[in-house]
């Protein structure tokens, strides 16, 4: 199989011994081309020219932003995509299947390629650029913004990094009074005055550690998007929210406070005042709206080979 490797050499967990195992395993049974990303959105590009120049597959070993840019890179060609863990969460790479560590992941991400037997997977759009897991808008992007801040701390203290950022924004870097956006979905449903609000494309929306935490169980890659969206941030609020997300696997409930809206085909996040937004956990700068929107089959994956069922009997 003819395979490109994009490597983003500053990921969390990319080092320079776990680069030259994954390259010599993959280049062991396969025809391997190596390309690094040296800036932001780098991966697009080289995902694109990669399938242009007939590339079956392209794997992406970085975390879950250097995944988004090599999916955008391969929408609408033939190529398949593939996924190492590189990151600090590699919350879509988990979903999946695969460990949260990438030498290990190579020798499953192998055995697959030798299956060679990709899923179609849906993705979501945002104004046009895809999602894989997920999108949020308003205090949920203003936490991502606030870990972006901490630069190369993100590196060794991802998960303690992102709760404490979750605290601060909440306590005094956000505007918890004043709404930013209303919600429209295409079956007429409207969500006004909203602090926060996550579509997903799979679940869970996060990994703490070894635990996810699960907004929204029914969403998966064969299904549309699935919408967690609250109206207020108050402590009252916000506290049970988490802890029931990282309690328990049946996902955010309805209140009057937060609204979970299921199988949702396109969504308008339409902004009282410009409002943060990230995707996949990369910041982008603030929009005055987000038209989202699913995507069936828009992408090929390689994923771990489903174990055989055991059918003799005792």
């Amino acid at each position: 199989m003819k395979v490109t490797l994009i490597v983003n050499p500053v990921a969390s967990s990319v080092t320079k011994r776990t680069r030259q195992v994954i390259q010599k395993a993959l280049s062991a049974d396969h025809d391997l081309d190596v390309q690094e990303t040296k800036a932001r959105q780098d991966g697009t590009g080289l995902a694109a020219e990669a399938a242009a120049n007939g590339a079956e597959a392209v794997i992406a070993l970085g975390g879950d932003g250097t995944l988004n840019e090599v999916a955008n890179g391969l929408l609408e060609t033939d190529c398949t995509l593939g996924i190492l863990p590189g990151g600090s969460t590699n919350v879509f790479a988990r979903s999946l299947g695969f460990p949260n560590e990438a030498v290990e992941a190579t020798a499953i991400m192998l055995d697959s390629m030798a299956e060679n037997k990709p899923e179609p997977a849906s993705i979501g759009k945002a104004n046009g650029r895809a999602f894989l897991f997920h999108v949020g808008a308003g205090f949920d992007a203003a936490v991502v913004s606030k870990v972006e801040e901490k630069g190369k701390l993100k590196r060794y203290i991802g998960h303690p990094l992102f709760v404490a950022s979750t605290f601060t924004t909440w306590l005094g870097e956000v505007d918890r009074k004043n709404p930013w956006f209303d919600i429209i979905t295409d079956d007429d449903i409207i969500i006004r005055d909203a602090q926060f609000a996550v579509a997903l494309n799979c679940n869970p929306y996060t990994y703490m550690g070894s635990r996810p935490l699960d907004l929204a169980p029914e969403a998966t890659l064969t299904t549309d998007l699935s919408l967690i969206v609250l109206t207020k941030l108050s402590f009252r609020r916000l506290v049970p929210v988490i802890s029931r997300a990282i309690r328990s696997k049946e996902g955010i409930a309805n209140s009057d406070a937060t609204k979970h809206l299921s199988n949702i085909k396109e969504v308008t996040i339409a902004g009282h005042r410009p409002f943060p937004y990230q995707l996949d956990g990369e910041f982008f700068d603030p929009v005055h709206s987000l038209e989202l929107e699913s995507v069936k089959d828009a992408l090929q994956i390689l994923v771990p080979p489903k174990k055989p069922v055991n059918t003799s009997e005792n």
